[in-house]
């Protein structure tokens, strides 16, 4: 990709971190009044080049259940903010493919170097398979192909304004807007 790109993950982060501050401080006390500590979650996840790194986000399960905060903030996408850290420490990007764990890329079969394209790039917070909602892996994948494929400055600004709609209006509402619009575009 480019070095724009890293400076303007370095700029969105910092105006992430900050813009969702208060956010995160509201998500972090209602997940500590309903649901207790740890508030925070990490995941080994592969990044870069196949490069293992640990993923933060905030709580949203207990004992293999989504927890009632946890809903609520996975529906807005706003569990996800603590990985502005992960996108100032080079880890992952603003936008790309969802980053995957080992075992999620052994069970989809993902192994292969047809699949390479994926860890050619950074990960991202949000992605065009992400917003889509793929319905299947193969779709998620052809996505992502396509992402890596047609990157620019300008599809990134697209993705990230739709990522912004969802934490306002919540993934469901806005995937269905997509899709009619997606729907109308090609008739």
């Amino acid at each position: 990709m480019s070095s724009f790109k890293r400076a303007f993950d370095i700029a969105g982060a910092c105006a992430g971190l900050l813009v969702f501050a208060p956010v995160m401080a509201i998500a972090i006390v209602a997940v500590v009044i309903d649901d207790g500590l740890p508030v925070f979650f990490r995941q080994q996840r592969l990044g870069y080049q196949r490069r293992p790194f640990s993923i933060l986000k905030i709580r949203t399960m207990r004992d293999g259940r989504t927890t009632r905060v946890g809903r609520a903030l996975r529906a807005a996408g706003l569990d996800e903010i603590p990985q502005f850290i992960n996108i100032l420490s080079g880890e992952m990007s603003a936008v790309g493919p969802r980053p995957l764990t080992e075992s999620d890329v052994l069970r989809l079969g993902w192994t292969g170097l047809e699949f390479d394209f994926r860890w050619k790039t950074k990960p991202g917070l949000t992605g065009l398979a992400q917003i889509v909602g793929a319905p299947a892996p193969q779709d998620a994948l052809e996505l992502d192909r396509s992402y890596t494929a047609r990157w620019n400055p300008l599809l990134d600004c697209q993705l990230i304004a739709l990522s912004f709609a969802v934490n306002v209006f919540g993934k469901s509402r806005v995937q269905r807007r997509l899709r009619r619009w997606t729907l109308a575009r090609a008739k």
